[in-house]
């Protein structure tokens, strides 16, 4: 077990850890847009998406949990590879380049340890505004008709209120942009942390990172903008 320990916080331990745990967190980021985008679905398809994750009652603390130490650890890790490099290389460089070929430095990943800090400070803040509803008032219930004649908190009345904000809509579509960043290069490190990094592979992976990170950062972005434009009375939005 010691051994075991002292490999996962090896620089290379670190890095394949941040990895795999990047994927998980990835996979979390599909699911989560998929039923964000329920918002755009029949009147009471996002309510009852938020309503089913509040009914799993204890589970749904047991999975936040999961996903709070996953983002914790994941940062954790990421902030300790930069110190070290930090440590390993404190002057700095003016000009990036690898020995073995061309770098894969770039503006995404010399920035991911400011980007990942960021997104942590944006999650506590998103959270704390749609979760808890602690800066602005909460737009009541709702009656589940599609559930069951169940009553429900009105989250999507909320997202819809808070979207036509400027503020809150531009603010959060400047973060998701810093993410497509931060994910593009964390999509692709974290595969090649798990071993393909060679040749033709390691170019693949890396322009399905950038795809992955735009495509998926988009759909995220399209929300706020779509009910920002059009106030929250668009034709994708059923009342």
């Amino acid at each position: 077990m010691p051994s075991f320990i002292k490999a996962l916080n090896s620089q290379v331990g670190r890095k394949i850890m941040t990895g795999i745990t990047g994927i998980g967190l990835m996979l979390f980021l599909i699911g989560h847009l998929a039923g964000n985008l329920t918002i755009f679905g029949e009147s009471q398809a996002f309510n009852v998406y938020t309503h089913t994750l509040v009914s799993l009652g204890p589970l749904l603390y047991i999975i936040e949990a999961g996903l709070a130490f996953f983002f914790l650890y994941h940062a954790i890790l990421g902030i300790s590879i930069w110190l070290q490099r930090r440590k390993a290389r404190p002057e700095g460089y003016d000009k990036y380049q690898t020995k073995g070929g061309p770098s894969h430095q770039s503006l995404a990943s010399r920035s991911m340890i400011w980007t990942g800090i960021i997104i942590l400070v944006f999650l506590v803040f998103h959270i704390m505004h749609f979760k808890y509803g602690l800066f602005s008032p909460d737009e009541g219930t709702v009656i589940l008709e599609s559930a069951g004649g169940v009553e429900a908190r009105n989250l999507r009345a909320l997202v819809i209120a808070e979207f036509q904000k400027p503020l809150i809509a531009f603010g959060y579509i400047a973060v998701l942009s810093l993410v497509i960043l931060h994910l593009s290069h964390g999509a692709w490190s974290a595969f090649t942390s798990l071993g393909m990094r060679h040749g033709e592979t390691s170019k693949k992976v890396q322009l399905g990172a950038y795809i992955f990170a735009i495509v998926l950062m988009l759909g995220f972005i399209f929300i706020p903008l779509y009910i920002f434009l059009t106030g929250g009375q668009g034709s994708l939005i059923a009342y």
